[in-house]
């Protein structure tokens, strides 16, 4: 009877070893969590980057003409990028291979990501593809910005002569025209210090 006691405790005891997490375990559950957390708040980043540019592109549009909405791009998106690098803690903007403005010229990770976006800017179920990777104590996001129709009017092949004369007038270094729908345009890129605790 003792010795059938002895050994029902021994099962159990080794049943609740193998259930119980080990230090690895809670350590890789953790890990699992941080990284869910950061890609979470790093799609809110961009969804907001994304429709509030728009908003205001669509508004400067609609007062202006594509010629205006130009020069109204050129002070909008840099000063939204700023705001919501300042609300976050993160380091918010915009970047491409092929650059309106030099200072959205891509730093080494940002180019090696947008060449593997550029393979597929669209990930399978029709949404932009999205790259993340930890680099040089960051962790970093980088989401696709897919040539869209309305992108044309001033990144396309065929361009107004007048949108054409504001973007010499505000970008004299431009080599974001020439593109056709559906090909990558650039990436939201995002970018938070490991040590943020995000």
């Amino acid at each position: 009877m003792v010795i059938r006691v002895l050994l029902l405790l021994l099962a159990g005891l080794a049943a609740g070893c193998a259930t119980a997490p080990g230090p690895a375990r809670v350590e890789d559950e953790a890990q699992r969590l941080d990284e869910a957390k950061r890609l979470a708040d790093a799609r809110a980043l961009a969804d907001r980057f994304q429709a509030e540019l728009m908003e205001a592109l669509q508004a400067a549009i609609a007062a202006d003409g594509t010629a205006g909405a130009v020069t109204a791009c050129s002070a909008i998106a840099p000063a939204l990028a700023e705001r919501l690098s300042e609300e976050s803690g993160a380091t918010v903007r915009r970047t491409a291979l092929r650059v309106r403005n030099p200072a959205s010229a891509p730093d080494a990770f940002e180019r090696g990501a947008l060449v593997r976006l550029a393979e597929a800017p669209l990930d399978a179920a029709g949404r932009p593809a999205e790259v993340h990777g930890v680099e040089a104590g960051r962790w970093r996001y980088l989401r696709a910005i897919p040539t869209r129709g309305v992108c044309l009017q001033c990144h396309g092949e065929a361009i107004a002569p007048d949108v054409r004369a504001a973007i010499a007038e505000a970008y004299p270094a431009d080599a974001a025209t020439g593109f056709r729908e559906g090909e990558l345009r650039g990436a939201f890129s995002i970018s938070w210090p490991l040590s943020s605790g995000r």
